[in-house]
């Protein structure tokens, strides 16, 4: 058993899933870092200055907080910022994710097709056969 696991675990696309997630999780801290303290800034500037992360709907009477940190903790509340801010997130990471991989895709170069298989044994010596009769 414990060697058809080694087996299983050392084909291709174990070890290919294996990188391309530890990849990808490096990539998505990058993306994050981009959204959260250049992306979001700018569009809090344009804005105006709002942070949708701080904007709720308080549930019970009792949440008189102003942010969401404090009125989750009176009460319940519905973050409907908190969720526009990661839909926001997602959506440029999900863009920036897409451009990469147009960009990867063009680096990537064409294979050239390949050649046609050469006729068996057979075949060519059947063609010669039939070219020797042809010339008669």
């Amino acid at each position: 058993m414990l060697e058809e696991f080694k087996k299983f675990a050392m084909r291709g696309n174990v070890v290919d899933l294996a990188v391309g997630v530890i990849i990808g999780a490096a990539f998505g801290a990058i993306v994050s870092s981009l959204v959260g303290d250049i992306i979001m800034p700018l569009v809090g500037s344009v804005s105006g200055g709002l942070d949708f992360s701080n904007y709720y709907l308080p549930l019970s009477s009792k949440v008189t907080a102003t942010s969401l940190a404090e009125a989750k903790k009176q009460g319940a509340v519905l973050a409907w910022g908190n969720f526009l801010t990661l839909v926001i997130n997602f959506l440029i990471i999900a863009w920036v994710l897409f451009l990469c991989i147009k960009g990867i895709n063009r680096l990537k170069t064409a294979e050239p097709a390949p050649a046609p298989a050469a006729p068996s044994k057979e075949v060519q010596l059947l063609t010669e056969i039939r070219d020797l009769l042809k010339s008669r």
